[in-house]
């Protein structure tokens, strides 16, 4: 058995954990049932993304883009459990299936337990936004600390720990976060977010994300997100964005924000002074109620959670 996971060609902690967190969870899955592909974290029950004529163990990943993978084949298909109720909807299946995002696992690995608060508070925004914008410039402006959501993916969760804060435009940022009971605020820089999946994970929690909205930092940034920067709206000039977000065009112009050799201090002072908005906004949501999911109903999903690991031992192993 052999994980399967979206995996960025710019790197996203919330997808690449995969590569070990199913070896805790399931120690030994690597040596038995070789032609079935565990399909765990991740918004990846998608056509485009997912083999066909392969069977794939279901457990705990989500819906959120393009279409849905046709489950006529029933022999192609185990799904033990989903990452919440809007996707158990979307599937056909009872809302019970829908029981909870399985990062908030990682929280029970030893390696993270009793971590010492070394940040204040972090921002992690979404992987495009990091591609795109001037985030770790803000950051520094507010006092906030950075951590860039593309770095490895132990790293990240690390930082996620160790803080008492976290801003989280990334959903496994706030996922995470919650796990570790770190109290968290969502924002959002653009209705490029999506918020399905977002409300999936939320409902399984009881909490409602309702994020605060930040506007994006530059304008390759609005470019590639179709939002609007200093009143230029650029929602009719958006790239297109195709099922596999892999396969998204991102022109120099846009990544250049991000390592651009060529960067002189007076460029990097005129984006810093465009992004200002986005500099008072991100401050502005730092001040607002953080939250964090009940004791009681996190640890109850977590059981359930692990009531499904315990099926698959039994018919697997």
């Amino acid at each position: 058995m052999q994980p399967f996971y979206w995996e960025s060609d710019h790197g996203n902690f919330g997808d690449d954990l995969n590569l070990w967190l199913w070896d805790f969870l399931l120690p030994g899955f690597r040596e038995v049932h070789p032609e079935v592909l565990l399909v765990g974290v991740g918004t990846v029950l998608n056509e485009v993304l997912l083999p066909r004529t392969t069977k794939k163990l279901v457990v705990g990943s989500g819906f959120g883009y393009g279409k849905l993978p046709d489950f006529s084949e029933a022999s192609e298909w185990d799904i033990r459990c989903v990452r919440g109720p809007l996707t158990a909807a979307k599937l056909g299946l009872d809302a019970g299936m829908g029981i909870i995002d399985p990062a908030v696992m990682v929280a029970d690995m030893p390696e993270f337990a009793n971590l010492p608060k070394t940040e204040d508070a972090i921002f992690i925004p979404h992987w495009e936004s990091t591609v795109c914008g001037i985030w770790p410039a803000i950051c520094k402006a507010i006092g906030l600390s950075y951590v860039d959501p593309c770095g490895e993916a132990k790293s990240v969760i690390r930082a996620i720990a160790q803080s008492r804060l976290v801003i989280a435009e990334s959903m496994h940022a706030a996922i995470l976060a919650d796990a570790f009971r770190v109290p968290w605020i969502a924002v959002s820089t653009s209705h490029s977010i999506n918020s399905f999946k977002w409300q999936d994970w939320a409902a399984t929690v009881n909490v409602a994300y309702k994020p605060y909205h930040v506007p994006v930092s530059t304008r390759a940034e609005a470019r590639a997100k179709g939002a609007r920067f200093w009143g230029v709206d650029f929602s009719s000039k958006a790239l297109a964005q195709p099922d596999d977000p892999n396969k998204r065009s991102f022109e120099e112009s846009l990544v250049m924000t991000r390592t651009d050799p060529r960067s002189s201090t007076l460029r990097n002072v005129a984006k810093q002074v465009l992004g200002t908005p986005a500099t008072l906004a991100l401050r502005q949501a730092r001040k607002a109620a953080p939250q964090l999911s009940a004791d009681g109903t996190l640890a109850g999903r977590k059981e359930r959670f692990r009531e499904v690991l315990d099926g698959i031992r039994r018919d697997y192993f």
